[in-house]
This record gives structure tokens, sequence and C-alpha cells, in this order.
């Protein structure tokens, strides 16, 4: 096992490797294997490197982060200048870009609330905060939306098939596995069972949809000549 010098050591050479950092410009010190960090930079990315520095190392076993973004004079930004960037790149990250997110700035502390699918949204928007400029520091109070039940999106898929004026649901069967929806049954032509298909494939959380529908053509009195 490390000596809390050791581990000392290791973080220092750790924040040294780090091209963005000047490692002379924080403090490091540990007790327990407890990290803290301490010190000025001049950027929240700054910050935000060091920690996950501090986090790489072997026998870190828990970190208290007090380093301090420290703006140079002509260097700073209303909060309004940063919430409009953060809009800005919000928007310019495509797993984001439809999601509902709020921004709200203060004294250059970004908070971020909303709701997104999937944890690493939830991650990539705080990320998205990192390099922006005259951000001190990041309120991440995002939720992650409450992952729909297999019976949940099999029942909005086929509530889907009754509104459509083109589609028997009588004849169809559902089964959701995960995210895989599978249709069977029958349907009464190609363009019935490609409505089926695409109705499947709008329902949340489905990234796969397997097609066991077969075209049963309808019975039509023979008239012989």
């Amino acid at each position: 096992m490390k000596s809390d010098v050791e581990i000392q050591q290791d973080v220092i050479d750790e924040l040294k490797w780090e091209p963005i950092l000047d490692a002379s410009e924080i403090g490091v010190t540990v007790k327990g294997g407890v990290v803290t960090l301490s010190g000025t930079v001049s950027t929240y990315s700054k910050k935000m490197a060091a920690e996950r520095a501090a986090r790489r190392v072997q026998g870190v076993t828990a970190l208290a982060e007090d380093i301090e973004v420290v703006f140079f004079a002509g260097t700073m930004h209303t909060d309004t200048e940063i919430a409009q960037a953060a809009v800005e790149a919000i928007k310019s990250q495509a797993s984001l870009a439809d999601q509902h997110i709020q921004i709200k700035v203060e004294e250059g502390v970004v908070k971020l609330e909303g709701q997104v699918e999937w944890e690493y949204q939830r991650n990539e928007a705080k990320k998205a905060m990192e390099n922006l400029k005259g951000v001190r520091s990041v309120i991440n109070l995002i939720n992650i939306k409450p992952r729909a039940t297999a019976k949940d999106v099999e029942q909005q898929i086929a509530a889907a098939f009754q509104r459509h004026a083109n589609i028997d649901a009588r004849n169809i069967q559902i089964e959701i596995d995960k995210d895989r929806a599978i249709l069977r049954g029958t349907v009464r032509s190609l363009a019935e069972m490609g409505d089926a298909v695409d109705a499947a494939w709008a329902a949340p959380g489905i990234s796969k949809v397997e097609n066991e529908l077969t075209v049963k053509l309808a019975d039509y009195p023979r008239y012989d000549d």
C-alpha cells in the first residue's frame, strides 16, 4: 500500500503530466489517502483537469478540491455573456440539442437543470461548460429521466397502432426485449407492414425492430366466366 508521501508525489507528477496545467500553481496534501488540491488557476478547464489528474492516481481514496478560478484583468465576462455562450455550447452538442436543459449563471457559477435520457448526456452537458470563458464553477443538477418499462413501451406502440388509420392492431402482437421491439402477426399489405415497423421505431428507447410480420391477402370472392 502506498504511503501518503508516495501518493502526494504521484499526484504532483500527474499534474505535471497535464499539458494545460502549471503544477506549481496547485498545492497537494494527502492524509489517509484523501487528497486535497488547493491553489488558483486561470480557467475552469484547468480546475477540472487537475481534478481528473488526481483521480487517476492509484491509492487516492477521496478527493477534496479547493482550487479557485481567478481571472486576470481584462478577462472577466458578464453572467449574460457566459449564459449565452453556455446555451450555444449545449446546442452544438448533437446528443443534447433536443434535450430540455435550463442554464442559470450567477457570478460565474453555471447551474444546469433539466432532464436527459442517458447519464452520458448529463456528463456531456457539464463538460461542454469547461472551456467557456468566465466560468468559475459548474453545478450539475440535471436528472436522468426514468427509463420506461417494457410494458410501458409495448402499450405506447400498441396505442400508436390504434391511432393509425392503415394499421389493424388486432392482428399484430408486440414483444419488447430490452431495447428491441419484435412484431409478429399478419398485415394486409406491405404498406401496412411498413407503417407498423415505422411506428415501433418511434417508441422511446427502441434501437432495433425485428419484423416477423407476414402479409395475408384478403380473400375475395371469385367469379367464374
